[in-house]
């Protein structure tokens, strides 16, 4: 009996993992999976004869000396090059001189990630190896058993070696940096080297915890019973065994299509969660692969078309401080202009002063810049140094750039802040937050107006806005009687604002948009959470205690105490949070896409959540519908894809109407 319990459960677990880590569909939730799980690691001790390398509990982490080499049985060859399309012409027309007219292509998008080779018996993941050479490489079996998109047992017991691509993503990469500079580690350059540096750590448990994920792109199919006869069919029969495929593979008829895909990939990529530098393009007949063979580094039957580099070098002319609203001072590079993924970038990070003198960067050096995971420009290194003697090393500012205070260091963090409370620059910058689309989405109040108002002595804090006339904005540069209005109605109309928006807006310490939504939807009224004590926040899901003391301290201290009571007599009161008016959407997902016409996103998200349903960003299976507006994009296309049911702005708004009459 406690065999086939065990059984049971490494079954279900196995099928939930597939279904939240490959299919990005969920089926339970995270309580009732970890109560499966608890069950079976507590069976597992009790009756250790039981035990299996195929078990869930397995992906915890161990500690290993060293990683050994492995000769791998197949070779990892390399891939040749192409980067325009004139020379993947060339390429594809030698194949039809030798094949015929038209032989079909397979393009994969060209993950950045760090290439490894699965092998399986009878359906256990038994070996997990690094690419290396091609010829050896290093045995990683147990860090890779951490992974979860990457199953210890597949759907039928078969023996096959898969190769991959194990890479971070982008959100995860961002992440990883922010928590090495607030504790002083060190950043990575990338999401590739990230991935590198997380799936060769001698302690697994930190792979472990560091959100890595897998595509899978192709196979040694000896062992197969009818084996697929193309490589496009083959990834299908990956995925039918359990394997994670990425899911912007396309067969295309001739070279035309595969350039097209390239087309349509180089800017679109920048939408995706994980790094790309180029298409992968395979011949997808087997038969020709064979027949066309290898050179001595690489397939003659498939290329890699490279994408424009996402690197640039240009002149940093000079540094900027930058004040944020939480008091940190940032430094900024202003570069020269130069064209980088696709716009063109004249700023970038340096993140923090410690970031600067590792660099050891001065005013006129020639430096290379990147968007950090195809996103944030940064500064990589420098590359040139002419007269470096003459140029004065970077001076780490001592008082603030916005009022002359002190900068001081707090505990556990690298960054720098200003000490000054009442300093002019923070004062602005908490103005600016609480007017942006993210807190309180006053439209027509943007930076320059916030730094007119606040010049001019007609606001310091954001008490000040509400006390402001049409009279007032009428003395500011440029704004005439109608622009005067459309600004005093817009302030007018944010004293309504969703409570989760409010607590935003607040700047209170570690809290964002998600512990915000979370606050709101805990308490449901302002008062509430100005009356909970320490122990309560503290005991929240996603709260805890270090955030609970802050959040507690911010609503006791006597300054916030007079600007929330000022707030309330100016009528600046954020509603309650609403219960689901009816269970229409109830257990659904919904994401909108595009531009809508008749609300706003925030507006459509909102009357998704009243009507009781969850507001999504990205499209998956897990998704019930989309609300496709103008434009739409690729979560429309996706949607196609995936055959989620998509709707119109009309169609959204109908199905409302329909459950209010009803």
């Amino acid at each position: 009996m406690v065999l086939e319990r065990i059984n049971f459960l490494k079954d279900e677990i196995n099928k939930h993992n597939y279904n939240y880590y490959v299919e990005d569909n969920p089926t339970i939730d995270d309580f009732t999976y970890d109560q499966l799980f608890a069950e079976l690691k507590k069976l597992e001790e009790e009756h250790p004869e039981y035990k299996t390398p195929d078990s869930p509990t397995q992906r915890v982490g161990s500690v290993s000396e060293k990683f050994f080499p492995y000769k791998h049985k197949h070779r990892l060859y390399s891939l040749d090059n192409t980067y325009n399309y004139e020379d993947l012409g060339i390429w594809y027309r030698k194949i039809q001189e030798e094949y015929g007219k038209d032989v079909e292509l397979v393009c994969e998008l060209k993950i950045d990630g760090l290439a490894i080779s699965l092998t399986y018996e009878k359906g256990i993941f038994t070996t997990g190896v690094t690419r290396g050479d091609g010829v050896t490489g290093e045995n990683i079996t147990t860090n890779l058993k951490t992974i979860r998109a990457i199953p210890l047992k597949l759907f039928q017991d078969v023996d096959i070696e898969v190769r991959g691509e194990i890479y971070m993503p982008k959100t995860s990469f961002e992440k990883l940096n922010e928590e090495n500079l607030k504790n002083g580690d060190k950043l990575f350059a990338n999401p590739r080297n990230a991935a590198a540096g997380s799936i060769r750590q001698l302690d697994s448990t930190v792979t472990a915890k560091r959100d890595l994920s897998i595509w899978l792109y192709s196979s040694i199919l000896e062992n197969i019973p009818n084996p697929p006869k193309t490589h496009y069919e083959s990834l299908m029969y990956l995925k039918q065994l359990g394997f994670r495929v990425n899911p912007n593979i396309r067969l295309c008829k001739n070279v035309d299509e595969a350039i097209e895909y390239c087309k349509e990939w180089e800017n679109k990529r920048f939408e995706l969660d994980y790094a790309t530098d180029g298409v992968v393009i395979k011949v997808n007949s087997f038969a020709i692969q064979n027949d066309m063979g290898f050179t001595a580094r690489a397939p003659k039957w498939a290329t890699a078309f490279k994408f424009p580099p996402e690197e640039a070098v240009t002149t940093l002319e000079d540094f900027e401080l930058g004040v944020g609203k939480t008091g940190a001072v940032t430094p900024v590079a202003l570069l020269k202009p130069v064209l980088l993924a696709g716009s063109t970038v004249s700023r970038a990070s340096l993140h923090n002063f410690e970031e600067i003198r590792r660099l050891d960067v001065r005013k006129g050096d020639k430096v290379l810049i990147k968007k950090a995971a195809e996103i944030i420009p940064k500064v990589i290194k420098v590359v040139e140094t002419e007269d470096r003697e003459s140029k004065r090393r970077y001076r780490i500012p001592k008082i603030c750039p916005g009022c002359g205070s002190p900068l001081d260091m707090r505990e556990g963090e690298v960054n720098l802040y200003c000490s000054n409370p009442d300093c002019p620059a923070i004062k602005k910058a908490k103005l600016e937050f609480w007017a942006s689309k993210d807190a309180m989405d006053i439209d027509f109040v943007g930076p320059s107006i916030i730094q007119q108002l606040y010049d001019r002595n007609l606001v310091s804090s954001p008490v000040d806005l509400y006390r402001l006339t049409v009279d007032d904005l009428m003395t500011l540069d440029l704004v005439k009687e109608k622009s005067a209005n459309n600004i005093y109605n817009a302030i007018q109309v944010s004293k309504t604002r969703s409570l989760k928006r409010f607590i935003t807006a607040l700047v209170i310490k570690n809290v964002g948009k998600e512990t915000s939504d979370i606050l709101a939807n805990e308490y449901g009224t302002l008062e509430n959470l100005r009356n909970a004590s320490i122990e309560e926040l503290a005991a929240i899901n996603g709260i805890g205690e270090k955030m609970g003391k802050d959040i507690y301290e911010f609503f006791h201290d006597e300054k916030n105490i007079k600007m929330l009571e000022e707030l309330n007599a100016l009528g600046v009161v954020p509603p309650p949070v609403e219960l689901p008016k009816s269970e229409l959407f109830k257990g659904k997902t919904l994401v909108i896409t595009g531009t809508l016409t008749g609300m706003t996103r925030d507006e459509a998200n909102e009357l998704i959540k009243k009507y009781g349903g969850k507001a999504a960003s990205s499209v998956s299976k897990n998704t019930s519908f989309v609300v496709a507006g103008l434009n739409p994009g690729s979560k429309y296309d996706k949607a196609q894809k995936l055959g989620v049911i998509i709707l119109t702005e009309e169609e959204f708004l109908e199905m409302i109407k329909a459950e209010e009459k009803g």
